[in-house]
C-alpha cells in the first residue's frame, strides 16, 4: 500500500502554514500555532485520530485568531484531500460518539468528495480563555469544504465550553480514524469514484 502522507505549505499576506500529515501514523503530533488552545484541540485530533501531525502556524494574531485558524483548516483539509489519494479501499464512514464529563458530543464523516458541515453545538460562553468558540464552527467548515467531506457534529448537552470543544475534536479524531481506515479494495461508491 503506498504511503497515505501529505504536506501542504500556505503563505499570504496574513498567514504563513505549514501542515505535514500521515492518516497511517500513531497520533504522534508537534503543533505549534501561537493559539494555545488551538493546539490542545488539534492534538486531540492527532491522537485519537492517529494521525500523525506536524504543523506549524504564523499569522496576525495582532488582529485576532480567525485568519490564523480558518488557514491551519484550510491546510488541514487540503492535506486530508491528498493522502487520501483515490480513496480505494477506505471505510468512507465514520462516526463517534465521545463523552467529556457532562458533554456529549457525536460526530459523523463521510469522506464523499462533496462537502457539507452541519454544526449543532450551544455554547455557554462566546471565549474559551481568550479565545473565541465562533472560529470552532469557522474551522471545521473550513476542514469539511476543502478536505470535501460530510461532517455533521451534534452535541444534545453540555454545560462547560471547555468540555464541549473538546469532545468534539476527540469525536472528530476517531470519527477520522475509522473512516481512513483500509478496509478493501475497491472505491466505497457505486460511482466507482469519490
Amino acid at each position: 500500500m503506498a504511503e497515505r502522507t501529505a504536506k501542504i505549505h500556505r503563505q499570504t499576506k496574513e498567514t504563513d502554514v505549514t501542515v505535514e500529515l500521515n492518516l497511517d501514523g500513531a497520533g504522534k503530533y508537534e503543533i505549534d500555532t501561537g493559539i494555545g488552545f488551538l493546539d490542545h484541540m488539534l492534538s486531540h485530533l492527532s491522537k485519537h485520530g492517529k494521525i500523525d501531525l506536524v504543523l506549524r502556524a504564523k499569522g496576525d494574531l495582532n488582529v485576532d485568531v480567525h485568519h490564523t485558524v480558518e488557514d491551519i483548516a484550510i491546510c488541514l483539509g487540503e492535506c486530508l484531500l491528498k493522502a487520501l489519494g483515490d480513496k480505494r479501499g477506505i471505510s468512507r464512514y465514520g462516526h463517534s460518539s465521545v463523552p467529556m464529563e457532562e458533554t456529549l458530543a457525536n460526530v459523523s464523516i463521510d469522506l464523499s468528495g462533496r462537502p457539507s458541515c452541519v454544526y449543532n453545538v450551544d455554547y455557554r460562553t462566546d471565549k474559551i480563555g481568550d479565545f473565541d468558540v465562533e472560529c470552532l464552527q469557522e474551522m471545521l467548515r473550513s476542514f469539511s469544504n476543502n478536505g470535501k467531506f460530510n461532517l455533521h457534529i451534534n452535541v444534545p448537552y453540555g454545560t462547560n465550553s471547555h468540555h464541549i470543544a473538546e469532545a468534539i475534536f476527540k469525536g472528530l479524531g476517531k470519527a477520522l480514524a475509522i473512516a481512513v481506515r483500509i478496509v478493501g479494495t475497491d472505491v466505497p461508491s457505486t460511482k466507482g469514484l469519490l
